[in-house]
């Protein structure tokens, strides 16, 4: 009865739980070039910054790191957000801003190591001391595009955990594979993974670069970054290897999650390579960024910081065309911001909208279907969408004539592009120069398919003999092959334009087809690698065709002739 009355007079009051405190370690040398990028992410992070402590640690640095971290702690610390930010930012003991038996800030010597292991495990020992829950341990050359990174981790309950970051290359900050002798080895799961062929959380046998511990474990007090805290250690002295096997001595799995688009990380430089070498890898880390996020956006207070917009040029040809659809500023904005990066002057071409296009644009343009043409894999006439597409290349041929150009490039909006596409674009422009009657159109970026025969050119180490091939995503077209696209008088038997390319060069497949267009003269090439790939391929996530998903000819055509 007492109990009861107690219940009526002091009702129970139920409360929030505080989210698990979280230690973040950032190790920073020689990145004022991407802390702008990096700190504006992680100060958008959503998991409350009030159980956040921040551990800086910087030293040894030839560039503006320390400056950079001053001036964004200037803004933060007043604001009081965080639990408490712990900064260690030392100036250069030496001249050179080099540990004691470096040659280079770049490269892994073996002073590198020892002072790299000391840090991170003093980190940890920080964490530990501080009574955190949660130990994140993170590099300043990760971008974290996802603001809900670290609410995500905290929540997946594993020990040791790492979101899977994409790069410009294979690397990403897990281990598919460990050799014998504890050295990376590259297995078929990993491409699975990182390509996200499967998609979860998965057992590991390394992480790195970004990397969230659960201290809450007991089991954890036994993870490390000394080989001396590890009994009868056998391997290299090695950071991220020492802390992978006090993780397999104690029988703790590590996992990579790639459940989600976590981000970016950069890839390393190679011993031989500078310091700038990394602001060219940032750019195009960050341009790889867009193809699944927004692009980064940088904290005002870093304006000072970032470099100077690239003069604006037109890449060696006469004139730059980007197709976009007026509805997809989403893909357009992207695209600007990548030319932004390039340092692109371009023109932008409105593309013709399929949705749009009626039985009046059809007459008003002369438009009609080839008659025998049938889409070889679902066996249906012309799209509005493909009349759409078709129609926005159409206007930049013409656009070439009227102009006088005599070389231009064109690209769709739905593109990404490959490291160092700049540089590799004016070789290739080097080499085409010197061969002038050899081709007309040179594809950047399409679809082989996987049974193409396509020869090297003679004597180039980059260009092919293109064979019959799907996309239009980018290519080079001369002023005469413009002139021969629209001598073919493709109008009045339309076919999608990556049908109507390999008829025109005479490696299409369909004799029929062929047999409307008698003159097939068009000489065309391809760069090999490519240049430009899709943003999206069919059948993943955040694919989208602007050309399959509208009404066909024959039906709209029907349509009209039911209304009479």
């Amino acid at each position: 009865m007492w109990l009861l009355l107690n219940l009526f007079w002091f009702p129970l009051v139920f409360c929030s739980v505080k989210q698990p405190s979280v230690f973040i370690s950032i190790l920073v040398r020689n990145k004022a070039h991407t802390l702008p990028y990096f700190l504006s992410l992680l100060e958008k992070q959503t998991y409350p910054k009030s159980r956040i402590i921040l551990y800086l640690r910087s030293d040894n640095n030839q560039d503006q790191t320390l400056e950079v971290l001053e001036t964004w702690l200037s803004k933060i610390v007043p604001k009081h957000e965080y639990h408490d930010i712990i900064k260690d930012l030392r100036e250069c003991k030496n001249p050179d801003c080099l540990l004691e038996g470096e040659t280079s800030p770049v490269g892994w010597s073996d002073t590198r190591f020892e002072h790299i292991m000391d840090l991170r495990q003093k980190a940890l020992d920080m964490a530990r001391f501080s009574l955190a829950d949660f130990y994140f341990s993170l590099d300043a050359d990760v971008f974290l595009t996802d603001s809900n990174a670290l609410e995500e981790l905290v929540g997946k309950d594993k020990l040791v955990v790492a979101p899977m970051l994409i790069s410009i290359g294979l690397y990403s900050n897990f281990w598919g594979g460990m050799s014998d002798t504890f050295y990376y080895e590259r297995t078929e799961e990993y491409r699975k993974i990182l390509d996200r062929k499967m998609a979860g959380c998965f057992e590991v046998p390394m992480v790195h670069t970004c990397v969230l511990m659960d201290l809450r474990h007991s089991e954890s007090d036994f993870l490390t970054f000394l080989p001396e805290n590890i009994p009868s250690y056998p391997g290299p002295r090695d950071d991220i290897i020492v802390f992978a096997l006090s993780a397999k001595d104690r029988d703790i799995p590590m996992h990579v999650c790639n459940d989600h688009h976590y981000g970016a990380l950069m890839i390393p430089l190679e011993d031989d390579q500078e310091l700038e070498t990394d602001k060219q890898i940032l750019i195009y880390t960050l341009m790889e960024v867009t193809a699944r996020s927004d692009p980064v956006a940088v904290d005002p207070v870093f304006s000072r910081y970032l470099p100077e917009p690239l003069a604006k040029t037109k890449l060696g040809v006469d004139e730059v065309y980007l197709i976009n659809l007026e509805r997809r500023d989403d893909r357009f904005s992207r695209m600007k911001y990548n030319f932004e990066m390039l340092g692109v002057d371009y023109t932008l071409t409105p593309a013709v909208d399929g949705r749009k296009i009626d039985q009046n644009y059809l007459i008003k343009n002369n438009i009609k279907m080839l008659p025998e043409f049938s889409e070889p894999y679902h066996g249906r006439p012309l799209t509005f969408g493909e009349i759409g597409c078709f129609m926005s290349h159409y206007k930049i041929w013409e656009d070439i004539i009227a102009s006088e150009h005599e070389t231009v490039l064109v690209f769709e909006d739905d593109i990404r592009f490959e490291p160092y596409f700049g540089q590799k674009l004016e070789y290739l422009l080097e080499e085409l120069r010197t061969i002038p009657d050899r081709w007309d159109l040179v594809f950047l970026g399409r679809k082989i398919l996987h049974n193409s025969d396509e020869p090297w050119l003679l004597t180039s180490s980059q260009l092919v003999k293109v064979d019959y091939t799907y996309w239009t995503l980018s290519y080079i077209l001369t002023r005469k092959g413009a002139q021969k696209l629209l001598g073919a008088n493709p109008r009045t038997k339309m076919v999608p334009v990556d049908e109507f390319l390999p008829i025109m060069y005479n490696r299409h497949p369909n004799e029929t087809w062929k047999s409307y267009f008698p003159t097939r003269d068009l000489q065309a090439l391809s760069v090999h690698p490519l240049l430009v790939f899709p943003t999206h391929f069919t059948g993943e996530e955040g694919y989208i065709s602007d050309t399959e998903g509208t009404s066909t000819i024959n039906k709209e055509c029907k349509n009209k002739k039911d209304e009479l």
